[in-house]
Formats: C-alpha cells, structure tokens, sequence
C-alpha cells in the first residue's frame, strides 16, 4: 500500500506541475484529493489494516495528501499572477475612470406588483394609459351614471377641491376616488376595438388596517362588437393565474357597481389553503375565512349609460359593448404575499422593503 501511496502522490505532483490554468488545477485537486479519488479513500482504510501497519501508511497516506494540496496551492497562486497579467493586458482597463458602484436597494413592493400586472395585461393585448389625479364631477360620477344622491358623491367619502378660476371657473373638481374616469375620457379620442388598462393613485378619506387615504387601482375596459361576459371570465382567469399561481380559478357572484350591468364581483381560490378552506392541519384558513374563495375585484358589462355619455358615434350602445373591472393594488399585493395590514407599505420601514426588494 505504501507503494501505492507513493505513486498516487508522484503522478498528482507531475500532473498539478504540468497544469497550465486554474481551472485545470480544480480539476485535478477534485480528481485526487475529492471525496471520491483513490488517495482519501486509502486513508478511511486505514483502520482496517493490522495494528503495526496502520501508523506507516496512515503517516504516508497524509504526508502525500498534503505534499499534493500544498503544491496545488502553490500552482494556484503562480497562475493566478500569469492570468491577472494577461486579462489586464486584454482588457485594457482604464483606472483611472471612477468605479462601477453595486445597484443599491430596489422597487417597492407596489411599483413590483403594478408593474407585474401591467406585464400581465399587456400580454393579453391591452394598451396601458395613465389619467389626471384631479377630476371633475362629470368624468368621476356623472359619466359613470352615479345617481346624483350616491354615498360616493358625499364629502364624507370624496375629497373634493375648492374652485379654481384659473382652471374651469366654478366647475366642481376632486381627487378621483377611481381609476374609472379613463374609461370615458379613452373612448371620447379612441376608435373601437379599445383594451385598456389604467393603474394610477386615487384618494378617499378611509384610514385604518385595509384602507388608507391614498392608494392604487388598476381599471381595466374591453370595448367591441361582440365582447360578452364569458371574455371578462377567461381574461380575469389568465390574470388570476398569472399573479396567484396556475392552479388559481376563478367564480363570478352577482353584485352592484353603477356603471356596470350586469354586475359581478370576482373570487379567486384561495392559494393558502388551495381553495379547500383546510389548512394541511385540518384547521381553518385564516385568509379565505374557510370559504376557500378570496375576493379580488369588482367587474361587469359596460352599462350603457356610460357608452352614451362619451357621446360619439363609434361607441353607440346599440353597435358596441364590453366588459370593465377594477381592483386595488394593495389589495393583490397583501394576498400575494400574505399581508395583514396595508399601513407598513406607506411607513418606508427598511426592514419590510428589504424583504421585497
């Protein structure tokens, strides 16, 4: 055995000398000292020889193991030196410009999840389109056939502004508290077919764990020919999908919006729970409540109110129709990634961003 040794050490010693890179000399360090070579394995053998023979070889075994280890460390170290020459001769590095610095943190949590949806929706065929934060009483109520005595028009739940005359006069101006006002400013300069969807901030005076003053939806509208209630399933199913997982389903209940009819609010299958309403333990899902659905937004065919009150041709109600959905940014950002509570996102918490970043 002592033999071997010696052979096993002289070849791995003529072969780390003829090594000519660093990526050869892992190579051969893997091939002779690896868990797997010839060497290491006669050393765990070691114990199986007779008493007398066990100090010799042994001995043997690791002066050979680290005779090859120090010669490999010392190939290494020569032709690291040769190959730091050679890529700075090939590179041609200029020093003297200033350094590259690393990227430094990342998107917030609400810029990933919008743009993950706008990517979404762009790869079903819509257009993404942007409106004003400040709108009138006309395109955020009136064109969207609100009664004139809807809760939504009360400045308990609408911040409204004070006239300027140096914009309409005495026309009434607000935040909007919807994304949906595009949908009739879009269709007043667009031809039909329209797919669109609107992400933007909107305001309403709610504060607590689900609602704050200011956050984020994504409208979204489908105008044809012949777009019906079956094109509104299979686009919020490919979005479900897409944002919740491919295992995600979809059901539509009955509902009121006021410029949609019919009206329906979609559910998605709950992804904790896999849309059985039982956890793994058997006990109830604390997200779906045990329903096994989780709510996500409100939708509906185009009521048409609406499509009249964009006043063209194009968009009669009686040639045209489509679906329109809305749904809250935050609102998919806490189910997608298991949030109870919306306020950290505004608080610019290090140590929550970090998490997403």
């Amino acid at each position: 055995m002592q033999e071997r040794i010696a052979e096993l050490r002289a070849a791995g010693e003529a072969a780390v000398a003829a090594a000519t890179t660093t990526d050869e000399l892992e190579e051969l360090r893997v091939a002779h000292l690896g868990r797997k070579a010839e060497l290491p394995n006669l050393l765990r053998d070691v114990s199986k020889l007779e008493p007398a023979e066990r100090g010799i070889v042994g001995k043997a075994a690791n002066q050979a193991r680290q005779a090859l280890q120090a010669a490999i460390d010392a190939r290494v170290a020569e032709l690291k030196a040769s190959e730091l020459d050679a890529q700075l001769i090939a590179d041609r590095v200029d020093i003297t410009l200033p350094g590259k610095a690393e990227p430094v943190g990342g998107l917030h949590l609400l810029t990933r999840v919008r743009r993950d949806i706008e990517d979404i929706f762009l790869g079903l065929g819509f257009d993404i389109v942007e409106g004003p934060e400040t709108e009138t009483v006309h395109y955020n109520f009136d064109a969207l056939n609100h009664a004139e005595n809807h809760p939504a028009r009360d400045r308990a739940d609408t911040f409204y502004l004070a006239p300027s005359p140096h914009l309409d006069g005495d026309v009434q101006r607000l935040l909007r508290t919807h994304t949906s006002p595009m949908q009739v400013r879009h269709m007043e300069r667009a031809e039909p077919p329209v797919a669109i969807v609107v992400p933007g901030r909107v305001y309403r005076p709610d504060s607590d764990a689900t609602h704050t003053p200011q956050f984020h939806q994504v409208e979204g509208l489908w105008i044809d020919t012949d777009t019906t209630l079956a094109d509104l399933k299979g686009v919020l199913l490919s979005f479900a999908r897409a944002i919740f997982g491919p295992d995600r389903e979809i059901r539509l209940r009955p509902h009121f919006f006021p410029f949609t009819e019919p009206s329906v609010e979609i559910d998605v299958s709950c992804h904790l729970c896999g849309g059985t309403g039982t956890l793994k333990d058997r006990s109830r899902c604390p997200l779906c409540k045990g329903t096994g659905w989780i709510e996500i937004l409100g939708s509906g065919m185009v009521d048409p109110n609406v499509l009249a009150a964009v006043g063209r041709p194009e968009f009669d109600p009686e040639k045209v129709q489509g679906f329109a959905f809305g749904m809250g940014i935050e609102r998919i950002a806490m189910l997608r990634y298991g949030l109870s509570d919306l306020r950290p996102l505004y608080e610019n918490d290090v140590r929550l961003l970090e998490q997403y970043a």
